[in-house]
């Protein structure tokens, strides 16, 4: 199969070689010792694909003017994005004209194989409005894949507390006082008892779980078996920070290690100016300073799709933070023909999930994995069989 791939990951402001290239689908991952890299299974058997860190002050990537830290958004980064791949290509002219495909989970629900919810659209976007300019656009692009994805305000924060009650993590009466006192409009502030209601949830009824996984051992490596631990979860608002990613729920701590090592700082000639802070999977400064950010995908995926381009949507079903039901909330009301009804798929004799295709769109679900790792371990192989079908 000639085709290509750029993968981002979530945030927004998190960097897509921390999660994706070393914890989530890419070739190798850190160790606990942090001194090596160990191979594992790799999703993209059949084409190539690249991992894209954007915007600047994400991982190793950096700026000499200090205002670009506070003038980042979803705008900006999709030009900076498209300015990479058209860069990329240039360089890589190999490349040109071969089936070109975007992929991200989360946030990225936007951007090429980039952080997903808002990252992904916004960047095929640029790409398709881009290439109607040209007469023989060199860039191949023919959609874009999706998992956990950040979708619209509205129905992703309905569909939060949904998840959030129907998997035991809330009680009644705080499920009816997030229903009654949250707006969901991203637009306007939230208000004191949504606040308030939303707090006790988190640091009274949740315990202490990991909540981009609920069903997998929180690291004791990063909270020192401290049941108080506060998680950045957020109903409403997209900056939605990841804490810990894969199947060893300490992998983030192991990759911090192991890119702040000189030795692999040399390696991969990153950090040549020796910038003064410490490299991190997250950048607080960019998560506090992201100046725009969609309500909604939804225009975008119906633009994108009346364009003939492929939309494929996964979730894990044990992720609170975007989980299943926002994006199924989000999903129905694109009102879509289904073409092929809802239906199990299966991992050996082991149901491995469901799924259901639309006109322009296929959506698909991951039992018991979390969101933002649903491409991982031993689930790896049926969802590389999927995506060579969907492409």
């Amino acid at each position: 199969m000639d085709s290509d791939g750029m993968w981002r990951c979530a945030g927004p402001g998190c960097s897509s070689v921390a999660y994706g290239a070393s914890e989530e689908l890419g070739p190798f991952g850190s160790t606990k010792p942090f001194k090596s890299l160990s191979q594992q299974v790799f999703l993209e058997q059949s084409g190539k694909s690249s991992v894209s860190g954007i915007t600047c002050r994400v991982g190793f990537s950096y700026t000499n003017t200090s205002s670009d830290l506070k003038d980042s958004g979803d705008k900006r980064t999709a030009q900076d994005a498209l300015i990479f791949l058209i860069r990329w290509f240039s360089r890589f002219p190999q490349y040109k004209y071969r089936d070109f495909y975007i992929a991200g989970e989360s946030y990225a629900g936007t951007l090429v194989l980039v952080h997903a919810g808002h990252y992904v659209p916004q960047l095929t976007k640029k790409i398709h409005d881009y290439n109607k300019q040209l007469s023989h656009p060199n860039i191949n692009l023919k959609g874009f894949i999706v998992g956990n994805a950040v979708t619209d305000y509205h129905y992703d924060g309905i569909g939060t507390a949904s998840y959030w009650w129907t998997h035991s993590m809330i009680s009644d009466r705080t499920y009816k006082s997030i229903l009654q006192h949250c707006n969901f409009a991203p637009q306007e502030k939230p208000t004191r008892l949504c606040d308030a209601a939303v707090d006790y949830a988190m640091n009274h009824e949740f315990g202490n779980v990991d909540p981009y996984s609920i069903y997998t051992p929180t690291c004791q490596r990063a909270n020192n078996g401290s049941a108080t631990l506060r998680r950045p979860v957020r109903l409403r608002n997209t900056l939605l920070r990841r804490r810990v990613a894969g199947y060893d729920p300490c992998t983030e701590s192991y990759a911090e290690k192991y890119y702040n090592r000189p030795d692999v700082q040399r390696t991969l000639h990153a950090n040549t100016t020796g910038i003064a802070y410490k490299w991190t999977a997250c950048s607080d400064v960019l998560i506090k300073n992201w100046k725009d950010s969609k309500p909604s995908m939804l225009p975008t995926y119906e633009e994108l799709m009346a364009a003939g381009l492929r939309i494929w949507v996964f979730s894990g079903d044990t992720d609170s933070v975007v989980p299943v039901t926002a994006t199924r909330f989000s999903l129905n009301h694109l009102n879509l023909t289904v073409k092929t009804r809802w239906y199990p798929w299966y991992s050996g004799p082991q149901v491995g999930g469901w799924t259901e295709v639309y006109e322009g769109l296929t959506f698909a679900t991951a039992k018991n994995y979390q969101s933002h790792n649903s491409l991982s371990w031993n689930i790896i192989q049926y969802y590389c069989h999927l995506a060579i079908a969907y492409i």
